[in-house]
C-alpha cells in the first residue's frame, strides 16, 4: 500500500511539471470556463450598446463562458462610484471601464495587462502617449487602451456663420482628405480669436464655457498646452509664474471678452444646446452635439463641420478622453476577462463599435484611423473626418494638466484651475492676481 501511494505521488507531480509547460487555455467541458461579470460604460449613442453586446454574448457561446453584461452610467458619477465600491470591498465585475485618471486611482487592485497590450499594439500600431501616461503605472499596463467612450473634443463650425462673419471656410482648410493642406497652419490661436470677434460681432459667439466640468476644462487646458504653459513640471515644480503661463493668459485676456456672458456657469450640456438651437458659430466638442442636431435641427447639422484645434507657439493640442477596460486583482476569472478584452480590442469588433456609434468613438491604436466611417457619415458628407487626431493635422491628443506627475495633473484637472484662471480674467481680475490665486491652489496639490 504504502508503494502504490508513492507510485501514484511520482505520477502526479510529473503531470503537473509537464502541463506547466503548456499553454494557458480554457478547458471547455461543458460550463467548465466559468462565469464572467463585466461592467461597461452606458454610451451616449445607445446603438453602441447593442453592438457591444452582441459581440460579448457571441465570444460567450464559442468561450462557453457565462456572461453577465452592466451597462453603467456616468450620469452623476454612477461609474467612478461603482469603481470605489468595488475596490474597497474586494469584489464586482471581473472587468469595468474606466476613463481619465481612474486608472492611476486603482493602479494597485488592478491586474498587469501588459501581454495584452503589447499583442494589439504589435498587430495595430503603437498606443498614444496620452493613453500610456494615463494607464501605464510604474512599469506596467493596468488596464488595455480601448476605444468604448474614447473621444477627441476639437472644435465644430457653423460652415456658413464661419464663412461670412470670419471669412473662414472650414471645408476648405481642413477638407475630408488624409493628407496636409498649407492651409492648416493658418488655423492659429490668434485666427481663432479673431473667428471668435467677428462672430461675437454677429451674434453667434462661440459656446466656450468657463465652468468647472471637462468640457470646459479641457478647452483652456489645450490653449495652455498650445503655449507651453504648464502650471507643474514632470518634476512636480510649480510654473505658474513662467513666461509661457504670461503668454497664454495674455491671450486668454483677449479671448473672455467675446465668450458668452454665462461662460462661467456652463456645464457640458451647455455648449451643445447652443448649437442645436442656432445660437453658436462654434464649440468645442465630441461629435454628440451634431448627432442631436441631425434628429431636432436637420438645418443646422448640415451646417457643422468638425476640425482640429487651432495651433499656438508650442504647438497643436487636442482635448481626447481616453478610455481603459481593466480587470481587478480580486476578479474570480482573470484569464477569461483577459480575453475577452483582447477580442473586443480587434480591429473587426472596433470597427462594427464605431460604425454603430457614428464614428464617435476615437481607437486608441494608430493602425486603426483608417476607418471609412469618418468619411462616410453625413450630413454634410465628410463633417467629422478630420474628428480624428490625424497625422495630416500635425497635431497631438492632450489632457488638461498633462505633464505634470499624475498624482498633481488629477487634481489641477478636477479642481478645474484652467478655466478657473480664465473665469477670473473674464471677472475683472489681472493676470498678477489670476497667478497668485493659481499658485496658491497649486501649492496645497504638491506639498
Amino acid at each position: 500500500m504504502p508503494h502504490r501511494r508513492q507510485v501514484a505521488r511520482r505520477k502526479l507531480l510529473k503531470l503537473a511539471a509537464t502541463a506547466a509547460t503548456l499553454p494557458l487555455v480554457h478547458i471547455r467541458t461543458g460550463r467548465a470556463a466559468g462565469r464572467l461579470a463585466v461592467g461597461f460604460w452606458d454610451h451616449w449613442v445607445p446603438a453602441g450598446n447593442t453592438v457591444l453586446q452582441r459581440q460579448c454574448q457571441d465570444w460567450a457561446a464559442r468561450n462557453q463562458v457565462d456572461i453577465a453584461l452592466d451597462f453603467i452610467t456616468s450620469i452623476g458619477n454612477k461609474l467612478v462610484l461603482t469603481q470605489a465600491a468595488e475596490a474597497q470591498a474586494g469584489t464586482g465585475h471581473d472587468v469595468l471601464h474606466f476613463s481619465q485618471w481612474e486608472v492611476h486611482n486603482h493602479a494597485d487592485k488592478l491586474e498587469p495587462v501588459d501581454t495584452e497590450v503589447e499583442r494589439l499594439a504589435g498587430a495595430f500600431g503603437k498606443a498614444s502617449r496620452l493613453s500610456e501616461y494615463l494607464g501605464r503605472v510604474a512599469g506596467h499596463w493596468r488596464a488595455v487602451p480601448s476605444s468604448w467612450g474614447a473621444q477627441v473634443k476639437p472644435p465644430c463650425a457653423r460652415i456658413s456663420v464661419l464663412r461670412q462673419a470670419a471669412g473662414i471656410d472650414v471645408t476648405q482648410m481642413y477638407p475630408a482628405k488624409a493628407e496636409y493642406i498649407p492651409a492648416m497652419d493658418d488655423w492659429t490661436w490668434e485666427a481663432h480669436l479673431r473667428a471668435a470677434e467677428a462672430c461675437h460681432k454677429a451674434g453667434m459667439t462661440f459656446a466656450i464655457g468657463l465652468g468647472t466640468t471637462g468640457d470646459s476644462v479641457e478647452t483652456s487646458g489645450a490653449l495652455f498646452a498650445a503655449y507651453g504653459a504648464d502650471l507643474v513640471d514632470r518634476d512636480g515644480n510649480i510654473r505658474v509664474e513662467s513666461d509661457a503661463v504670461a503668454q497664454a493668459l495674455e491671450h486668454a485676456q483677449r479671448l473672455v471678452k467675446v465668450l458668452p456672458a454665462d461662460a462661467v456657469s456652463y456645464d457640458d450640456a451647455s455648449n451643445n444646446r447652443a448649437l442645436i438651437s442656432g445660437k453658436s458659430a462654434l464649440i468645442w466638442n465630441p461629435p454628440s452635439a451634431w448627432a442631436v442636431a441631425k434628429r431636432d435641427a436637420p438645418q443646422v447639422a448640415a451646417d457643422c463641420w468638425t476640425f482640429s484645434a487651432p495651433q499656438g507657439p508650442h504647438g497643436r493640442f487636442v482635448p481626447f478622453t481616453p478610455a481603459f477596460w481593466g480587470v481587478w486583482q480580486f476578479a474570480q476569472n482573470k484569464t477569461a476577462a483577459k480575453e475577452l478584452i483582447e477580442f473586443l480590442m480587434q480591429r473587426d469588433q472596433v470597427e462594427q463599435r464605431c460604425i454603430a456609434v457614428e464614428g464617435f468613438d476615437i481607437p486608441p491604436f494608430d493602425g486603426m484611423l483608417d476607418f471609412k466611417v469618418w468619411e462616410d457619415v453625413a450630413p454634410p458628407r465628410g463633417t467629422i473626418f478630420n474628428y480624428p487626431v490625424r497625422p495630416s493635422h500635425h497635431g497631438e491628443a492632450s489632457i488638461a494638466g498633462f505633464g505634470a506627475p499624475p498624482e498633481v495633473a488629477v487634481q489641477i484637472y478636477h479642481r478645474a484651475i484652467y478655466p478657473g484662471m480664465l473665469a477670473r480674467l473674464q471677472n475683472g481680475q489681472s493676470i498678477r492676481q489670476v497667478v497668485a490665486w493659481a499658485r496658491d491652489e497649486l501649492e496645497g496639490f504638491v506639498r
